[in-house]
């Protein structure tokens, strides 16, 4: 019988490097997904279900949301437990397109 999983979730996100600027805005052109990335805007790490509420949305609607914006790079979902911890990658961004959080966020 193989012993139970104690390794912690690796939860797939784009290297820095490979942010791409077009993918990033198709992404946040949805008026949905830009309201999601203003409401991390104070960098506060929040679980999904609290962004699922504040956007009055079901998880599973949330939760697509949530992932579009995670595979374009603008946010960071770190587990634990089972809690997803949802961050805008505020560091990342500015690094690679100087403004672009600004631009995002105002």
């Amino acid at each position: 019988m193989p012993a139970p999983q104690t390794v912690r979730e690796k939860i797939a996100h784009p290297a820095s490097s490979a942010l791409d600027l077009a993918t990033i805005m198709r992404t946040v052109g949805d008026p949905l997904r830009l309201d999601i990335v203003r409401l991390l805007a104070d960098d506060r790490p929040r679980p999904c279900s609290e962004v699922s509420a504040a956007m009055g949305l079901p998880v599973s609607t949330c939760s697509y949301h949530l992932r579009l914006l995670r595979e374009a790079g603008v946010t960071r979902t770190r587990a634990e437990g089972t809690q997803r911890f949802i961050s805008l990658r505020r560091d990342d961004l500015e690094d690679r397109f100087p403004g672009l959080v600004d631009v995002l966020t105002h």
